[in-house]
């Protein structure tokens, strides 16, 4: 089978630790997902080799002591994705943050495995030699589908809370299932999910959202208690509707949505927030992605996508400067994706969609989002003044040009000469 760049640098940097006379494995992630045939994004490797020792066995310039204090060196590979974490074996003092141990103690591959999160994320590899080190009991529960704490749930639990948030994601991602006493202990300690930082649970959230299980994620963060929360505003969907209707159609839309992206995925999840208007919702999913931290695109984009959630209804019947705009909008594939979702979760016809879909498809861009006739610079030259009317006059312009009454400039100009006569 043939290697890609980033595995090559991971076994170069084992292979190079070894020689100098160090223990080095692979661990967490990638071995996990080597077992389950999959491409790691990325390699972290463990080893008994002090941070200091690392980076002068690499040297100074190759290496970043990003978290040397906890035992974590990068060491920079020859290609961008090529950067690979090697961490020092440890066992970890308390958690008096929720994030980051005290102290750390340096030791060997066995004790590190006991302080990892979940039992699948607590295996060690050997690539030079092709064995597994398995502490944890890790590979069972891989084979059996099972997501399961290592050790004591609640005391792995408390030591990094955002863990709450990721034994639902990995449960959901992967399809598994999730170990009760795991669960237990999360259910206990959902309302502490609030000490950890808005951008670390926006993460969580972004990489639940973006995956195909997405409708799992969100149904077992809320039986967890752990989205309430997070999104309080959400609440009333499961608990003050009878027989959570609002709530099942919110889980169904998530589970029709088409969508590699995690604004339309967020924007299905907001959908049905409760208002007493639709200005008020809106003013709740800014509130929302302001308080998780969302970048500034992230955050328009989601805000516009439920803005313009009916915005394709009747499109069929659009004039066509209205359906031209619309379909040229940059963000129209994600309301397109949207809308679907949302009319197959509650059964309603597509047809304005694929009407939509169809136009677009067999429509050039020129003819779809064509440049002005007339701009700005043309109206002043014109001897008109700004004002309140320079837009709505170059409106109207643009609107006879999407709309084909006018072709070329000239005519572009005879039309303004008669809306000015006309006002």
């Amino acid at each position: 089978m043939k290697h890609t760049e980033p595995y090559q640098a991971a076994v170069e940097i084992v292979q190079k630790l070894r020689d100098a006379g160090f223990q080095a494995l692979w661990a967490g992630g990638c071995v996990r997902d080597l077992l389950l045939g999959k491409e790691p994004k990325d390699y972290d490797v463990a080893t008994n080799a002090l941070p200091d020792e690392v980076r002068h066995l690499f040297g100074k310039r190759r290496t970043l002591a990003v978290g040397a204090s906890f035992g974590v060196i990068i060491v920079r590979g020859h290609q961008p994705d090529c950067d690979v974490e090697v961490a020092t074996f440890r066992s970890e003092g308390p958690y008096l943050d929720g994030r980051r141990p005290e102290h750390v103690h340096f030791t060997t591959a066995e004790e590190d495995a006991q302080r990892r999160d979940f039992t699948i994320n607590g295996m060690f590899y050997d690539p030079i030699n092709d064995s597994i080190f398995d502490y944890v009991g890790g590979k069972t529960d891989l084979q059996q589908h099972f997501i399961r704490a290592i050790g004591n749930p609640l005391e792995r639990m408390q030591e990094d809370k955002l863990r709450l948030l990721r034994a639902i994601r990995f449960t959901a991602t992967l399809r598994f299932r999730l170990d009760e006493t795991t669960f237990h202990a999360i259910q206990t300690m959902a309302q502490e999910i609030t000490v950890v930082s808005p951008e670390r649970i926006a993460e969580e959230m972004r990489k639940m959202l973006v995956h195909p299980n997405r409708e799992y994620a969100m149904e077992l963060a809320c039986t967890a208690g752990l989205l309430k929360p997070v999104i309080p505003e959400l609440a009333p969907l499961w608990e003050s509707e009878p027989n959570q209707p609002l709530w099942q159609q919110t889980l169904k839309r998530l589970e029709f949505l088409q969508s590699t992206h995690f604004e339309p995925a967020f924007a299905a999840l907001l959908l049905d927030l409760p208002a007493t208007d639709d200005q008020q919702r809106l003013d709740t999913v800014y509130e929302i992605c302001k308080q998780l931290r969302f970048s500034n695109h992230e955050l328009n984009l989601v805000h516009w996508l439920i803005e313009h959630r009916d915005s394709l209804q009747g499109a069929s019947a659009f004039p066509l400067s209205r359906l031209k705009r619309l379909l040229a909008h940059p963000n129209f594939p994600f309301l397109l994706e949207l809308a679907e979702a949302d009319l197959r979760s509650r059964n309603q016809s597509l047809a304005d969609l694929e009407f939509c879909r169809e136009y677009r498809d067999h429509t050039p861009i020129e003819v779809l989002n064509p440049p002005p006739l007339l701009t700005g610079n043309d109206l002043i030259a014109s001897g008109i003044k700004s004002g309140p009317q320079f837009k709505e006059l170059l409106t109207q312009i643009q609107d006879a040009q999407l709309e084909e009454r006018i072709q070329d400039q000239a005519e572009a100009f005879a039309l303004l000469n008669q809306l000015i006569k006309q006002k």
